[in-house]
């Protein structure tokens, strides 16, 4: 899958970078790197807090608050949202989810992800009457735009 017709036909189905086999782990680490510079330079967010729209979440203090107002997360549900949030107007599918916050690398017969996507839309969107996040049936969820 090196050869360039491959990497062509990658990068316009979406990908960000293709790195065909063999290759340096170095070469990895530094692709990696350079796409998280990217992203945060494309999102204009910094390292520390998240925020949109009155949704703000301090990554270092572990809070967050709606409309100046402490919304208390557990530690799955700020995961969560973090990941999300990084993620802004792209879907999520919940695989991507389930590898991301609960570290877990293959699709379980649970309901962990809509258990806790429930709970956390209860806290940041119902008191509110704000969406942050939409289910793309058959896909996933997306923070939106």
């Amino acid at each position: 899958m090196g050869a360039v017709e491959d990497r062509v036909e990658g990068l316009e189905a979406g990908a960000d970078d293709y790195l065909s086999k063999p290759f340096a782990m170095t070469e990895l680490l530094a692709r990696v790197s350079a796409l998280a510079r990217r992203g945060r330079a494309e999102t204009g967010q910094t390292d520390t807090v998240l925020a949109h729209r009155g949704l703000e979440l301090d990554l270092l203090r572990q809070t967050c608050t709606q409309q100046g107002v402490d919304v208390p997360l557990n530690p799955k549900e700020f995961r969560l949202l973090e990941v999300l949030m990084r993620s802004k107007g792209r879907i999520q599918t919940r695989a991507m989810l389930l590898e991301r916050v609960w570290d877990i690398n293959f699709e379980p017969s649970t309901s962990v992800v809509e258990t806790h996507m429930s709970r956390l839309r209860n806290k940041i969107e119902k008191p509110f009457g704000t969406e942050y996040i939409r289910t793309v049936r058959g896909s996933g969820y997306m923070f939106v735009d």
